[in-house]
Order: structure tokens, then sequence, then C-alpha cells
């Protein structure tokens, strides 16, 4: 136990290090052409940090289930967006970002354990009053709450890589959302129902619904959230991105309650 404990923290560390650095050199327009894949490994890291709390939270049988419903699902959605404009609209990844596979970088099929994992422990935590008065209700309010707070990454994280560093160039009408067709928005909040509805009926099912937080660990994933959010808004108002900035302001004001609240809890 001491040993994955600390495999851990070594992992999620490192995670604060790479943060850290990639802030700074992106912020400031540092990153030279020979480190773009960089980005794509900050990605990976961030998603392997969620992917470990499902591994830890819900035991390796039921965390891999997940991790591996997320990552090959959205690899296959995003691979029938680039190929045949399913769900997302019709666009193409440019060779900025990294290994891809069938057309879609690896770090994508990351960038969704990052965004599920984190949207998933807000939502529980948001909704946790419900869970023992209104059972249903809170099931259908942790379904929708989770896909609004993976939307609400998504609405910084869309512009800013392709308005900003073009990770990958849209072939139909844009909207006046940086350009972003709306199309590709309503296709993230739909996948991410979906993946929410499974983590759900599966917990349910296993009865390992987390009714109390545990810990530094709920803490860490909300935190993940909002450093990730927070890195892009800074790019974001860096690059004029006004709207979506204050966009995805909201949704870190309401990530920073949700870890408040976990404090709270644990000080009971």
């Amino acid at each position: 136990m001491a040993r994955s404990l600390s495999g851990e923290n070594l992992l999620y560390y490192f995670f604060l290090f790479w943060y850290a650095c990639g802030v700074v050199l992106l912020s400031f327009d540092l990153l030279p052409a020979s480190l773009q894949w960089a980005n794509a490994v900050f990605l990976m890291l961030s998603g392997l940090v969620g992917s470990v709390y499902f591994l830890s939270a819900y035991g390796r049988i039921t965390g891999a289930f997940f991790i591996g419903m997320i990552f090959i699902i959205s690899m296959l959605a995003e691979g029938l967006g680039v190929h045949f404009g399913f769900l997302f609209g019709s666009y193409k990844y440019t060779s900025e970002f990294g290994l891809q596979l069938w057309g879609v970088p690896i770090a994508i099929g990351f960038a969704w354990l990052l965004v599920i994992s984190t949207s998933h422990v807000i939502a529980s935590v948001l909704t946790a009053p419900l869970l023992q008065k209104k059972r249903f209700f809170h099931s259908i309010l942790y379904i929708v709450t989770g896909a609004v707070f993976t939307l609400g990454m998504d609405l910084i994280i869309d512009p800013v890589a392709f308005h900003v560093k073009q990770y990958w160039i849209w072939d139909e009408g844009l909207s006046f959302y940086y350009g972003v067709p709306f199309k590709n928005f309503s296709g993230w909040f739909l996948l991410a129902l979906f993946f929410h509805l499974i983590i759900y009926i599966t917990l349910v099912l296993l009865r390992k619904w987390p009714e109390k937080k545990d810990g530094y660990r709920s803490k860490r994933i909300v935190l993940l959230y909002i450093l990730v959010s927070g890195m892009f808004m800074l790019l974001g108002l860096i690059n004029g991105l006004w709207l979506a900035s204050f966009v995805v302001l909201i949704f870190i004001l309401a990530a920073g309650f949700a870890y408040n609240k976990i404090r709270t809890v644990e000080e009971a």
C-alpha cells in the first residue's frame, strides 16, 4: 500500500512540476517549436492523475473499467468525428499534438480522462445533500452536473486549442464563439452525459457510491480541474479570449466551492 501511495504522490508532484513549467513557458510564449510535444505530455499527465483517482477510489477492477471505457469510447467518438463528422462536427487534427491513432492524438483520450474524473468528483460533491433524501432526483442531477462541468472545461479548452494553438482545424461553418461550431459543444455534453450515466449506474450497482469523500484524493482531483481550467483561462486572457475566460471563471469558482465543501466534511 505504501508503495502504491508513494507512486501516486510522485505522479501528482511531477504533474505539478510540469504544470508550473508549462504555465511560465506558455504565458510568456517561451515554448520553442521543438518542445511542442510537451503540451501533449501535459494532457497525458493530467489524464493519468485522473486515472489514478479512479483506481484508488474504486479499486483496480472498477477503476480500470472506468479508465478503459472513457479512453476507448472517447477515442472512437473522436475518430468518427475526424473521419465522418459524427457528434463533434467535421474537423481534423494537426501534427502539433503528438502521436495519433486513427487520426486522433493519443493525448485526447487522456484529456477525456481528465475532464470526466474531475467533473465526476465535483458533481458528486455538489449533489451529495440530495443523496439520502431524493435518490432518483440525485441521480439525474449528478449526471447533468457532471456533464455541465465537463462542458465548462471544453468552453475554454477548445477556443485556446483552436484559436490560439491551432491543434485542430474545423471543416465546417464556424460559430461566433471563437470559430468553434456549436455541434462540438453539444457532442461534448452528450458524451459526458453518457459517461456519467455509466459511472453512476456502475457505482450504485456495486454499492461504491462515494457518500463521503476520501479526503486528499478528492481534493487533489478537484484542484486538478481548477489548475487546468485556470491555465487555459490565463492563456485565454493573454490572447484576448475574454468571453471564454469569464465563462470558465464561473466553473472554477464553483469547483473551488466543492473543494472547500470536502474540507468542511473532513473537519466535521
